[in-house]
């Protein structure tokens, strides 16, 4: 099949979707109540669906009264048993896969099940909606014509008691229907290299020869690579070596730190960013308008949404609630129920809605990824606005960054500190944060409330990280590549004590 052939196939394959995805749109509370059902129905006769009686529950107000919100911590016993073989746990057909991650929060690795299920009907089907939506919005699109360069994780993947596991990008590769794999590069076999410094390399080598015509990958290592790639030809921007490149699809960190860098090295108006929200356990939402900031939340993918109000989480008055009832610019931590067995398992991630018709969200951060030691409440979508700013007006550039508290000691207020690595320093640091605390203010009034007048938190402690210090502490950790991220914020000094020991190195 000639390549334009093929282009034009997908393209009406994909559009074909959307209309699928028009359901959902007009009938939410409708589809996430089926999806519900339809789990609840499955799962009826395993070990976990026998002890809450699954096969009972006729409604979600019963299905929230009866079944606990858990935590990985929680479900951990049961994980365990069927990574060692064992069937009909919490899920009933067999689950081959799991995705390890150990996220930031947490030394001691996570083992998240991938069903057959969830493969086919979240990852994959999230594959062809992405493509799908990008597509509907863009009618003259050659996407096809070429490559997608996808970056995936560094870690191949292990054998253990007839389970799998390793990276989730690993685990998709290693699956990849034949439709994405001829139009993907690298090769598999470069993909699944496990050495995250020679794979970059075999990259270069392999996809400079390509007609690259999208991206995809985490915003902080496909920068790296495409950093390399330049180095290796010489070139000074993209389009120089792939002239058809279209779009770049993105996810896992934050792109406000990195979108000046990218427009330097793909300086073309016409280009596209596209964000989506996937993780080890799901996929949840994607970008589906041309240069917008919000994602709409995929609902037909065998996942169960709730939320949990960050103003009450962890405290006497929690409350979870379902989508139908989320409000507009509340902050919530969100519970998943899904086709891996998952029962309302709280992943950690923090959104916002900015739509409720449809259900479009930002990620606003993680639950355990903020600053609140002085009632401040400074989350990760605060820090990302505020260092923007600080470098549009001072016009530094920055590569990562850690924060954490200054506890109070005796009458010494309290502060945050702050190690930054940038790739283009601000000329003042003083300057530069000033402008961060001064947005941070204009941000979060409870932060401008302890700020004003210095009567709870001095002006933030700002450091110059050395050069690779946050590329050489995930090296340390055996974390470069894939989904591995530097810990933002943090309400202790763990992160940011070893890294401003290693700075000193």
């Amino acid at each position: 099949m000639s390549i334009p052939l093929f282009n034009s196939i997908a393209s009406w394959i994909l559009k074909k979707r959307f209309h699928q995805i028009e359901l959902f749109l007009k009938y939410p509370s409708e589809v996430q109540t089926e999806v519900l059902t339809h789990l609840l129905a499955v799962a009826k006769d395993t070990e976990v669906g026998r002890k809450y009686m699954f096969g009972e529950i006729g409604s979600y107000a019963t299905f929230a009264d009866r079944v606990p919100v858990v935590r990985y911590e929680d479900m951990e016993p049961l994980i365990e048993r069927v990574r060692l073989g064992e069937d009909n746990v919490f899920w009933p057909t067999h689950i081959k896969w799991f995705a390890k991650s150990s996220g930031t929060t947490n030394a001691k690795s996570k083992f998240i099940p991938v069903s057959t299920e969830s493969l086919e009907d979240c990852h994959f089907k999230a594959g062809k909606d992405m493509l799908s939506l990008y597509f509907n919005n863009n009618e003259g699109s050659k996407l096809f014509n070429g490559k997608s360069l996808r970056l995936g994780g560094s870690k191949e993947l292990y054998h253990d008691h007839n389970t799998s596991f390793g990276d989730l990008s690993a685990i998709i590769i290693d699956n990849m229907p034949f439709w994405a794999e001829m139009s993907s590069t690298p090769s598999h076999k470069v993909s699944l290299m496990s050495e995250w410094e020679h794979k970059l390399s075999a990259i270069v080598e392999e996809t400079i020869r390509e007609d690259v015509t999208s991206l995809a990958g985490v915003p902080s290592w496909m920068l790296v690579l495409l950093n390399e790639v330049l180095e290796k030809t010489g070139k000074t921007h993209l389009f120089e070596i792939w002239e058809n490149l279209e779009v770049y699809f993105h996810g896992g960190v934050s792109f406000k730190p990195y979108r000046e860098q990218y427009e330097r090295i793909l300086p073309r108006k016409s280009f596209r960013y596209y964000e989506i929200y996937n993780a080890s356990e799901g996929f949840f939402a994607i970008q589906d308008r041309n240069d917008s900031n919000e994602l709409l939340l995929m609902l037909d993918y065998g996942i169960f949404y709730e939320f949990i109000p960050m103003d009450v989480y962890d405290t006497p008055n929690e409350k979870v609630i379902p989508i139908w009832e989320v409000e507009l610019d509340k902050n919530y931590a969100i519970v998943i129920t899904t086709n891996a067995g998952l029962w309302r398992y709280l992943i950690g991630d923090t959104v916002r809605f900015t739509s409720i018709n449809p259900y479009r969200i930002k990620v606003t951060g993680r639950t355990k990824h903020h600053i609140n030691v002085f009632g401040e409440e400074i989350i990760i979508e605060n820090a990302e606005q505020a260092l923007q700013k600080a470098c549009q007006k001072t016009g530094a550039e920055i590569i990562d960054y850690t924060a954490g508290p200054i506890f109070m000691e005796g009458k010494e207020k309290g502060a945050h500190e702050w190690l930054i690595e940038f790739r283009k320093q601000p000329e003042d640091l003083d300057v530069f944060t000033d402008i961060m605390d001064n947005a941070l203010k204009a941000l979060n009034s409870d932060y401008e409330a302890k700020r004003y007048n210095n009567i709870t938190l001095n002006k933030p402690t700002v450091h110059r990280a050395r050069k690779n210090l946050f590329y050489d502490w995930l090296k340390k950790y055996n974390k470069l590549g894939g989904q591995h991220k530097i810990p933002r914020l943090s309400s202790n000094r763990h992160y940011l004590e070893e890294l401003l020991a290693m700075d000193k190195e």
